[in-house]
C-alpha cells in the first residue's frame, strides 16, 4: 500500500460502514460519482475487486473484507502521528531536559516552574540534571540540555540566550556559636535574624566557598562584594557544592556567603544574618538560540508567567 493515497482509503472505509455509495459520499461531503470513480481508482491501484455492486447498495467481496482491517489500521496510526506531532509541537508531548545549579534548584522559583509545567503536560517525559554552570552551558550547546536554570555566567555564552529572571541579595551563614550569630538583642541566637551585618565585619574571618569552576558567577559576585567593602577576603576552603559549604559552616570552620533563599535549608548549628551592603545573586534561565518550539517553548512560557507573577 505504499503507493496509495491515504484518502483512498478513507474513502474504501467510508463506503464499506455505510454499504451505499450515496450515504458515504453524503458523510464524506463529496459527490457520489467522483467517489464511485475513486473506489474504482483505488481497486485499480490493489488489482482487485474490493466491492460487489448491488441494486441497492455495496458489499465487501472477501478481498474487501481482508482489506479493511488493513486500511483501518494504516489510517490509525497515521491520525495518530499527525495527533503526535501536533502535540509535540505544542509542548503537551515528548521529552524535555532541564538542568540547574544547585543554588538554583533551591530557590522556590525554580520548582514553582517545574510544577506548573508537569501540571499543564504530563505527557512530556522530563528528564532532571544538576550540574555546573559550565557543564550545563556546555549540555545546552551539545542538544543534552533545552533548558538550564543557573546563575549568573561567565564568560562565552555564544550560541546560548540568557535571561535573568530574578535577583535576590546574599546572606551571611555563620555557626550558631559565632559571636556574628547574636541578634544584639540579650545575645539571644537563631535560626534567621534581621540585624544587618556590614560587610566589614567577615574581613578577618575564614571564608567557605562554593568552588568557583561549579558556581563562578555567584563567586565572583562575592569577591567583587568583598573587594568593594575595601578588603580581600581570606578563603579558608572551596566546597564542591552549597549543601557542603553550608555543612562545613555548622562544623565551626569557617563562615560563608550564600543566596538568600538557602536560608529556607534550616540546617541545626548555621545562623543567617542579612548582609550590608548585599552581594546580589541573579538567578537566570538559558537556552539555545534559534526557533523556539514544542516543550522548550511551553517551558518558557511557564518560566515567563512566574517571573511576572
Amino acid at each position: 500500500m505504499a503507493n496509495v493515497d491515504v484518502r483512498l482509503l478513507r474513502y474504501f472505509i467510508a463506503v464499506a460502514e455505510t454499504g451505499h455509495m450515496t450515504r458515504a459520499a453524503e458523510r464524506l461531503g463529496i459527490g457520489q460519482p467522483p467517489l464511485s470513480q475513486q473506489i474504482r481508482v483505488l481497486e485499480t491501484q490493489l488489482g482487485v475487486t474490493l466491492f460487489e455492486r448491488l441494486p441497492r447498495g455495496m458489499a465487501l467481496t472477501d478481498a474487501g473484507q481482508a482489506f479493511l482491517s488493513d486500511a483501518y489500521e494504516v489510517v490509525r496510526k497515521l491520525d495518530q502521528a499527525v495527533d503526535d506531532v501536533r502535540r509535540v509541537a505544542a509542548g503537551v508531548k515528548g521529552r524535555l531536559s532541564v538542568g540547574f545549579t544547585s543554588s538554583a534548584a533551591l530557590h522556590p522559583f525554580v520548582p514553582t516552574v517545574i510544577r506548573a509545567f508537569r501540571s499543564d503536560a504530563p505527557s512530556v517525559s522530563l528528564m532532571l540534571d544538576e550540574s555546573s554552570t559550565g557543564e550545563l552551558l556546555d549540555g545546552l550547546r551539545d542538544g543534552h540540555i533545552d533548558v538550564a536554570f543557573i546563575r549568573q555566567p561567565q564568560g562565552n555564552t555564544g550560541e546560548i540566550t540568557v535571561v535573568q529572571v530574578l535577583e535576590e541579595p546574599m546572606v551571611l551563614a555563620v555557626p550558631s556559636a559565632h559571636p556574628l550569630a547574636r541578634t544584639g538583642r540579650g545575645g539571644k541566637s537563631a535560626k534567621s535574624v534581621n540585624a544587618d551585618v556590614p560587610m566589614t565585619a567577615i574581613a578577618s574571618e575564614k571564608l567557605i566557598l562554593y568552588r568557583r569552576r561549579a558556581g563562578q558567577g555567584l563567586y565572583d559576585a562575592i569577591i567583587a562584594a568583598c573587594h568593594g567593602a575595601g578588603f580581600s577576603p581570606a578563603i579558608e576552603q572551596e566546597a564542591p557544592r552549597l549543601l557542603t559549604t553550608l555543612s562545613l559552616v555548622a562544623a565551626g570552620l569557617g563562615v560563608s556567603v550564600v543566596p538568600a533563599s538557602l536560608m529556607r535549608m534550616q540546617i541545626e548549628g548555621i545562623v543567617y544574618r542579612p548582609l550590608t551592603p548585599p552581594p546580589r545573586a541573579p538567578l537566570c534561565c538559558a537556552y539555545r538560540e534559534g526557533v523556539l518550539a514544542g516543550p522548550t517553548a511551553r517551558l518558557l512560557e511557564h518560566v515567563r508567567t512566574v517571573a511576572e507573577a
